[in-house]
This record gives C-alpha cells, sequence and structure tokens, in this order.
C-alpha cells in the first residue's frame, strides 16, 4: 500500500461460520453502542429505492481516465485515452467504457466529489460511513479498524430494522478489505457490534465460477429438526450459565444462522445453477461479472444493502502502470459487468426500487508520473476531487452533475463529501440522515449532516 502524502490525498456463508459468527468479534469487546431511536424533526417521506448496491473500486479510479476527461489538457495530464460519445449528446466518457456509454441515458454522474482524506484506510472509511475516521495515533496507518468506528450504511440499517426472517440486511462481496495486519475500518458495523456487521461472501478470484451451496440444509435434516436442536443447545446454555461455567450468549448469533438455513433464500441466490447460462455469460465470467450477478441475486432475494468491491484491496490504486492495466484488466471487465447489471434491473422490473453507487475513495492525480525511476507511469492519490456514478432508485439519467476546472483537479461549482453521499443513501433506504446513533461513550451522533444529491433526482445543467 501507497501511503506517501504527496497531495492531500471474512467469513464464509457456511453452516460453521453461521453458528460461530460473531464469536471471534465479541470476545474483549465491550458492549456496542445502542440506537437512541430518536428521529430528527425532517423525516423522509418518499422511499424511491428498496435497495442500495454500493459498487466499491478500491484504490480509487482515476478521473481524466474515466468520467471526467480532459482532451484539451497536456500531455502529461489527459493520459493516453480518447473520449467517445454517449447516449445523451454532450456527454463523452472513456473509450473503454463503450457498454456504459450506451447506457448513459441511465446514468447521473457527479463529476464534483471531494473530501480530504488522501490516505485509503481514512476514505475508504469516509466514503463507506459518511464520517471521517478517528485518529488513534500519529500515523493514519494507525486508523485500521475497531469498534470505535462510525458503523457503515448496512450496519446502521440492521440496528433501526432488525429483521428474523433469514434474510440478512447488508451483505458484502467479494472479499474482505484487508491487506497484511491492515483491516480497513468503515466495512463493519463499527461500535454497534458486531451483530450487526454485514455478512460477508466470499468469493475466490482465481475461480469465480465457483458456486456456494453451504446455506443448503444438509440432507436429513429439515427446519423442524435444526429449530428443536436449537432448543436443546439453548437449554444447554442456561444450564451451564447456572452452573457458572459459561457466560457468554451467542443465541442471538445462532438465531440469525438458524433463520437463515430454514428460509433458503439467501442460499437460492447464491446458486447460480438456477440463472440462464446466457445471463450468467453477460455478466463475464471474472470476478467483478460474478460480484455483480451475486449482488443482483441478493438484491433479489431481499436484502436491503449489497455492497460489492471490486477487486480485492486496492485493485484500482495505478501508481504503476495506469494505462496499460486500466485498458487490459479492470476497465472492460467493469463496463460489461455494470452494464450486465443495469440491464438485468431494468429487464426485471427492479432498476427503479435499486439505487446503484459506483465510486472509489478517491481520484487520482492530474499528473501523470513514475512512482520510482524506471517505472511504467500512473497517478497518484487525489481526493480534491473525483466521480461518483448513480443510476436507478429514482435517479435521472443522462445528465453530468458538476464540474472540474480545466485540468481536472478541483471543483469549479458545489462539491459533494461523504456526508452527502451518506444522506442520499440513507434517503434512498427510507431513513432520516438526522437520525441518532449512541456511540460506546453514550453519545447521541448523527447519521449524516450532509444534504442529499438532489440533482441526480431533479436533474441539473451540465
Amino acid at each position: 500500500m501507497n501511503n506517501r502524502g504527496r497531495i492531500p490525498q471474512g467469513a464464509d456463508f457456511t453452516r460453521r461460520g453461521f453458528l460461530q459468527v460473531g464469536y471471534s468479534g465479541l470476545l474483549g469487546l465491550s458492549v456496542p453502542g445502542l440506537l437512541a431511536g430518536r428521529q430528527a424533526t425532517a423525516a423522509v417521506t418518499k422511499r424511491p429505492a428498496k435497495s442500495v448496491i454500493v459498487i466499491l473500486l478500491s484504490g480509487g479510479l482515476g478521473q481524466h481516465d474515466s468520467w471526467d476527461m480532459k482532451p484539451e489538457a497536456p500531455d502529461a495530464l489527459r493520459g493516453e485515452f480518447k473520449p467517445i460519445a454517449t447516449a445523451t449528446p454532450g456527454i463523452h466518457v472513456c473509450e473503454h467504457f463503450p457498454s456504459l456509454a450506451a447506457r448513459m441515458d441511465k446514468l447521473a454522474v457527479v463529476r464534483s466529489m471531494s473530501h480530504g482524506e488522501g490516505n485509503h484506510l481514512v476514505a475508504v472509511h469516509h466514503v463507506l460511513t459518511g464520517h471521517p475516521s478517528v485518529p488513534r495515533g500519529a500515523s493514519d496507518l494507525d486508523r485500521v479498524a475497531s469498534r470505535s468506528d462510525f458503523p457503515c450504511y448496512g450496519a446502521v440499517y440492521n440496528s433501526l430494522h432488525p429483521r428474523t426472517d433469514g434474510v440478512p440486511n447488508s451483505v458484502a462481496l467479494p472479499l474482505r478489505l484487508v491487506e497484511g495486519p491492515l483491516t480497513w475500518p468503515g466495512q463493519d458495523a463499527g461500535f454497534l457490534g458486531p451483530r450487526n456487521d454485514p455478512w460477508q461472501l466470499k468469493l475466490d478470484p482465481g475461480r469465480p465460477e465457483a458456486r456456494d451451496d453451504s446455506l443448503a440444509l444438509p440432507e436429513g435434516l429439515d427446519s423442524d429438526r435444526l429449530h428443536r436442536r436449537r432448543h436443546l443447545m439453548g437449554q444447554s446454555i442456561l444450564s451451564s450459565s447456572a452452573a457458572g461455567l459459561s457466560n457468554v450468549d451467542f443465541s442471538d448469533q445462532q438465531d440469525t444462522a438458524i433463520a437463515m438455513l430454514s428460509n433458503g433464500q439467501v442460499g437460492k441466490a447464491l446458486d447460480l445453477s438456477r440463472e440462464d447460462p446466457r445471463q450468467v455469460d453477460r455478466y463475464g465470467n471474472h470476478l467483478f461479472g460474478r460480484s455483480l450477478l451475486y449482488a443482483r441475486r441478493l438484491v433479489q432475494a431481499g436484502v436491503p444493502i449489497v455492497q460489492a468491491t471490486m477487486g480485492i484491496v486496492q485493485t484500482w490504486d495505478t501508481h504503476v502502470g495506469n494505462f496499460p492495466r486500466l485498458k487490459n484488466e479492470l476497465m472492460p471487465p467493469l463496463d460489461r459487468a455494470v452494464s450486465a447489471l443495469l440491464d438485468d434491473l431494468q429487464s426485471l422490473g427492479m432498476l427503479d426500487d435499486t439505487l446503484v453507487v459506483l465510486l472509489g475513495e478517491f481520484g487520482r492525480t492530474p499528473r501523470i508520473a513514475p512512482l520510482k525511476p524506471g517505472d511504467v507511469p500512473g497517478r497518484d492519490h487525489w481526493p480534491a476531487v473525483f466521480p461518483a456514478v448513480f443510476a436507478g432508485g429514482g435517479v435521472k439519467g443522462g445528465q453530468v452533475i458538476g464540474k472540474s476546472d480545466k485540468l481536472g483537479a478541483y471543483a469549479t461549482t458545489r462539491t459533494y463529501g461523504p456526508p452527502d453521499l451518506a444522506a442520499t443513501i440513507y434517503r434512498a433506504l427510507g431513513v432520516d440522515p438526522l437520525t441518532t446513533v449512541r456511540d460506546k461513550l453514550g453519545r447521541d451522533i448523527c447519521l449524516s449532516h450532509g444534504e442529499i444529491i438532489e440533482p441526480i433526482y431533479t436533474g441539473a445543467s451540465i
């Protein structure tokens, strides 16, 4: 991981995993903060979406090479890629997004996202929670995930709307954001505790076609028998506790696991043998495609929030070989998979009820340079201005919101930050952004003091 600061810068879905989920996270931790349950006076009266899919480009995609190209800029800034026309006259995007260009009428591109975090860890926390991370040491690298972090969107939603029907409120895939000893903050429930963590679906980057059948009940074990076993286990826990042998109760996690195994909806969503092979192929036989196909199937099964990270942690961190990596490895599968997702949601009548958000934690520098002498040139971190793309969920497509300067370095119009993104996502789910949650110190903290990015719904001039 590179954090040079030049500029402003899981558990598998297995039966055993369900019965053990949360154990390691609970041990040694204090009791999670409870939701205050108090709503602010400004109530959300309209709910345009039932679900949200957040597509995270971990590492950060450069604005110049994607959604905010600067063909008139000097060679050292504009790069190798050419802009192409889209389905919306007057709007151009990168040549390596041909399928998304053809679907521009469904997209609202905000070109003036901005914040001040040039470090991957803190920037990811910011965009996945709407809140800056809390310093715990002299270095930004000390800000790894902890139970003091602000909770991610899915964790908040789960706390506000707990369910017992066996369908999780939030799923993250394909992998946890972890690099060596560093676990990225912002991807779990933070101070709301392990019981509100998103369910983590792990896919194998080397075998994205592999199917996870682990949510099917084994032969000979039906729902009634499973519940009888749960009752006996509960009686055993009570007896052990009375005898002073145990003081840890994992009944919440066990009940959730049993509900998911009994319901079967999530297991069916993960069984791609139920999908038309031609439809599977449209997404592409790669990690990006499988991740977004699973995301669609999970939303269809009733999961309100899915976070789909495109690749392993920092996949899009193109300090070295920016142009060949984007052209050959990253942009074509993303273009194919996101386009298939949008088409799929529309054909199933789900696009109006599903907000799709595509963004990285920040953008990339205007200037192209080698990381060190001899490297193939790339772009460094740049949080001052970067794009976010919205579709579905009532979004008015075929528009660009916000402008950057001629170098693609700073916004020349109003900027939108992570608090505004958070307010928009919460609004899409029918949650008042002014709702408060209570942290481990008993403080009531507002979900977001940002403003909903209204132009994506109402339309705005370019």
